[in-house]
């Protein structure tokens, strides 16, 4: 079959041609299995009228002409130049599911991140709405096209014969007032009659039955009493002012609020929706998953009439219940984590995105976008603000800033004038901690614990690991228990006795003896929030304790419970892993404490400085937000690391003088852009070689292209396996983001990997292992 191609890299949906030659119905359709471009297809004459862009189709594919799921992105009349096109199987929906700009944007996401266009679409419309979950299949009545022709015949007929009776004059009524479609049943109940002349009218064809969806009925959501909006202060107002003036002027803008923790972002943001609503216009936020508390939600809800909440803990019926009412243009305010930035709003006034710096608006899997960019893009394409808010502002977004493509905004205070936390490093390198005490906590640990319950106080205490024992090892032969699948070390979890991969959940029962040369004597070493959980119940017996992590939050409202306890007083020392360093606001803890602040410091990634001085300095936000003064206490080995150093002072720009330069020297992002290249399988050499002919491609592409570039690799990746397979990876570096692109598609044209072998590209990546 001969079609024709649209380049999966084009600006938006192909352009149909209006010429006097001979026309035919064609459409674009592209698919989600990954096939590159789109394939035209005869459109049949029912649907000419009825299929629009952003709508699904089926259609057949390939030789065999297997029945396809493919999304249509144009149609039109074009001219096919003889071209026998295949035809449309059917019309898989009654209505677009995608508007026209959610078809450009994601046009923009196909070409930027190296992804066909039909993955894109896929991944950006939830399975619920796809499916239509939470939706029955119904028989309507409706009258039928030819009901005033049958009406004039009865008319005309001998007196006494044929004519209906009263009660089906009135149900027949009854279905032409109605300005919704009805069932036989809800017809029967307006016309209060039995089905007997409802069932008489269908027999002389005057009513037409169609199948329809309807939503289920869901639980409505309880009402929320409106609190008062809090005062501003000059900090506040001035953050305000700048936003306000780019909505009014109905004006793209891209802002970076950098705002200490506790200096009221969240009531900047609060305000400037209340304008663009009371505007008829709508205002979406992102939050990070991990931030998308009940308490948070609960702040928008006081203050807003009609909130949808988009995140991964909804069902498939809820989300496509909030999805139609958000598309519907009903809903104000539109909260979520990553995916809620393709929220079809029809109106939007303004977007927000809360702690920007957070990795979770990274997508892991294709296409790998980041919400911050897609969001820009959407702001940019539909003319309205974008609010970036952070107390620890990406690289990335704090050098757009200090290159004027961001728009910066201070908020270096915190409300009320309260000061922010005393942060105090306690250096594990002594010898005085090996003397005196066993365990995670140091004595000078112990002892602030101590002090803030004695003082009625609460504390949070950091573990960023989870488990009991986080390595096991042999002392007599040296054997670690590893996975057999992945290259890193079992976790010994304590309550399942069990040793778990945490990357692909390979579990053994915990071992008891060396399997390598029968030594009983085995090591259990490291710590997890497990083993924290049970030293600090052994040091403060009866004080009401609670650990949040993956392993204690997976039941369903789990995470909800755990943080009404702890706001309520019912527990005194809440402990885990990074859920609980951000996004919380507890006004009676007076004591954090970072049991390790190294976990990630040593990580082959050069964004490691970075994330430590995020997280150390986000968790000592949760102290000090009350009357009450703050302390936070980090444990550390690498008290003098720059990070470290600058997280204990809050003070972000000593980090960025100390962290740019270094980048710029090196060559790494913010200052160029990063393509990293993953290629996975379960036979190592024949992965290295593959890996080693990309690289070679790669080299090539930027040479025609003339690109300044820098390629690193092909090596093993620092997680060198993983459920099975091997990992290489390749860097490549340039200034030029367009040609770097380019030059991707170009070594990737025509390139056919080995059985087995997988490959994938990830532009400006997060993860690096």
């Amino acid at each position: 079959m001969k079609t024709s191609q649209l380049s999966l890299f084009d600006n938006g949906p192909p352009e149909w041609e209006q010429d006097d030659v001979t026309l035919e119905w064609v459409a674009g359709i592209v698919f989600p299995t990954g096939l590159t471009g789109s394939l035209d297809y005869r459109i049949p004459e029912p649907m000419q009228n009825e299929l629009q862009p952003g709508m699904r189709v089926t259609v057949p594919l390939g030789k065999g002409n297997r029945e396809q799921l493919g999304y249509c992105i144009a149609a039109g009349q074009k001219e096919t130049a003889g071209r026998k096109l295949k035809e449309i199987l059917t019309l898989v929906d009654s209505r677009r599911l995608l508007s026209e700009k959610m078809l450009k944007l994601t046009a923009w996401m196909a070409e930027s991140y190296l992804c066909p266009w039909g993955v894109v679409l896929d991944a950006v419309l939830p399975v619920g709405v796809r499916d239509s979950a939470g939706t029955r299949l119904t028989s309507v009545l409706l009258p039928a096209e030819d009901y005033q022709k049958k009406l004039d015949i009865l008319a005309k007929s001998p007196k006494g014969k044929n004519l209906l009776t009263p009660k089906q004059k009135q149900v027949l009524e009854t279905l032409l007032r109605s300005e919704v479609s009805l069932t036989a049943a809800e017809l029967a109940r307006m016309a209060k009659c039995s089905m007997a002349p409802i069932q008489h009218l269908k027999t002389l064809g005057f009513f037409r039955v169609k199948h329809v969806r309807r939503e289920r009925k869901m639980e409505t959501p309880p009402v929320i009493p409106r609190v008062e909006p809090h005062q501003l202060n000059p900090d506040q107002q001035r953050a305000l002012n700048m936003i306000l003036e780019a909505v009014h002027q109905n004006r793209h803008e891209t802002f970076l609020l950098h705002g200490v923790t506790g200096s009221g972002k969240t009531e900047v943001y609060i305000r400037a929706m209340e304008d663009v609503v009371k505007n008829g216009r709508q205002a979406v936020v992102l939050v990070p998953e991990i931030s998308l508390t009940p308490q948070t939600v609960l702040r928008f809800r006081e203050r807003f009439d009609r909130v949808a909440v988009l995140h991964s803990h909804l069902t498939d019926a809820e989300r496509h219940r909030e999805w139609q009412q958000v598309a519907s243009g009903e809903i104000q305010v539109v909260v979520g984590a990553r995916s809620a930035v393709f929220a079809p709003v029809p109106r939007l006034g303004l977007m927000i995105l809360d702690e920007e710096h957070e990795s979770s608006f990274k997508q892991d899997v294709a296409p790998r976008y980041h919400a911050r960019d897609v969001a820009q893009q959407r702001a940019a394409e539909e003319n309205v603000p974008l609010v970036l808010g952070s107390a620890t502002p990406s690289l990335e977004s704090w050098y757009r800033a200090k290159k004027k493509e961001y728009r910066l905004i201070a908020m270096p205070h915190r409300v009320r004038n309260r000061p922010l936390p005393y942060v105090g490093t306690i250096d594990l390198r002594t010898g005085e901690r090996g003397r005196m005490t066993r365990g995670a906590l140091h004595p000078q640990m112990h002892l602030a614990i101590q002090e803030a319950l004695d003082q009625n106080g609460q504390v949070i205490l950091l573990l960023n690991r989870r488990g009991f024992s986080t390595h096991i090892q042999c002392p007599a032969c040296g054997e670690v228990m590893k996975c057999p699948d992945c290259d890193v070390t079992l976790t010994h979890h304590q309550a399942a006795d069990v040793a778990i991969c945490h990357y692909c959940d390979y579990q053994i029962p915990a071992p008891s003896k060396c399997p390598k040369c029968g030594f009983t004597g085995i090591r259990y070493g490291g710590f997890g929030t497990q083993k924290l959980e049970m030293e600090i119940k052994a040091r403060f017996p009866g004080t009401p304790l609670l650990r949040m992590d993956t392993d204690t939050m997976q039941g369903h409202g789990a995470h909800e419970r755990a943080l009404t306890q702890f706001r309520e007083g019912n527990v005194r020392i809440l402990l885990g892993t990074q859920m609980i360093a951000k996004g919380l606001d507890f006004p009676n803890v007076t004591l954090v404490g970072v049991i390790n602040a190294d976990t990630a410091i040593h990580l082959p990634d050069f964004r490691a400085s970075e994330r430590t001085f995020h997280l150390i300095t986000q968790v000592a936000g949760r102290t000090g937000r009350g009357d009450r003064e703050g302390l936070v206490l980090v444990q550390t080995y690498n008290p003098d690391h720059p990070a470290i150093v600058a997280a204990a002072k809050h003070d972000y720009h000593q980090f960025v003088s100390q962290e740019l330069p270094m980048r710029e020297a090196l060559g790494y992002p913010p200052f160029t852009r990063l393509a990293r290249f993953v290629v996975r399988g379960p036979a190592e050499r024949v992965c290295h070689e593959f890996a080693v002919e990309l690289a070679e491609r790669l080299r090539q592409s930027t040479e025609e292209l003339e690109l300044k570039s820098r390629l690193l690799g092909p090596a093993p990746a620092p997680f060198s396996k993983l459920r099975g397979n091997f990992r290489f990876h390749l860097h490549l570096h340039a200034l030029d983001a367009d040609k770097l692109r380019a030059a991707v598609r170009q070594a990737a044209d025509r390139l056919k990997s080995p059985d087995g072998i997988q490959w994938m590209v990830d532009l400006d990546p997060l993860d690096m292992l």
